[in-house]
């Protein structure tokens, strides 16, 4: 898991949408802390702070201590709302990790060693299936990433979750299939689903503009 990240914040006396709206003209977000079997508890946090956090790219996926009367409370963000128009942050949901529990998380993955697949070197293409893998992880065991190893791997080649030995106190939350990760393609292959593709969309252009011209004809011969 990526290092703990650290967010002073206040509890909020009052809820509601008015209050809510008078947090954020005072440059505040509200937000709340749930879970890990005790009572929710509302609070708000200051929006340059939580949008500095978020502009690291990896705030979803790191382990929040969260500063709140002289205590700290151990969570991870489970969600941040967003404004529509201006990308601002209105408001955060905050898990609360508790000691000895589980937690269900996404973690991304990174490939490691591609000089060492004979594939890659002929030109192969990785092609990615699952950026991020859904993991069900103890709350002191959460991995920053997923490296998977590429050595050996040829063209045509598949790399399926069941290959991958995953951390201590990780396990896969999807466990009714084998899914795939990733597969290793020809470049002829990605071109050929590409020209494909292109060709499905001429054709259907095509088609309507046959379909306009034989109906402006048909409309034409009866005035």
């Amino acid at each position: 898991m990526s290092d703990a990240l650290t967010l002073p914040a206040e509890t909020r006396e009052r809820a509601g949408k008015g209050a809510s709206r008078a947090l954020r003209r005072e440059g505040r977000i509200p937000a709340v802390i749930y879970g890990g079997k005790e009572e929710a508890i509302t609070i708000h946090v200051e929006e340059k702070e939580l949008t500095r956090q978020l502009m690291t790219g990896h705030f979803m996926n790191s382990i929040v201590q969260i500063e709140l009367g002289g205590e700290k409370v151990r969570a991870i963000p489970k969600d941040v709302a967003l404004h529509p128009v201006t990308d601002r942050p209105i408001h955060a949901d905050f898990f609360r990790l508790a000691k000895g529990g589980k937690i269900e998380v996404s973690v991304p993955v990174v490939f490691t060693n591609e000089e060492e697949s004979p594939g890659l070197k002929k030109g192969g293409v990785l092609n990615v299936v699952r950026h991020e893998l859904e993991l069900v992880c103890e709350n002191d065991k959460i991995p920053g990433e997923i490296e998977i190893d590429v050595t050996g791997k040829e063209v045509g080649d598949s790399i399926h979750i069941s290959e991958l030995k995953l951390p201590a106190g990780s396990e896969s939350a999807i466990t009714d299939r084998d899914f795939t990760i990733a597969t290793l393609v020809a470049p002829s292959a990605m071109k050929k689903g590409d020209d494909e593709e292109e060709e499905e969309g001429e054709e259907i252009a095509a088609d309507a503009v046959e379909a306009t011209s034989q109906k402006a004809e048909e409309e034409g011969g009866g005035e």
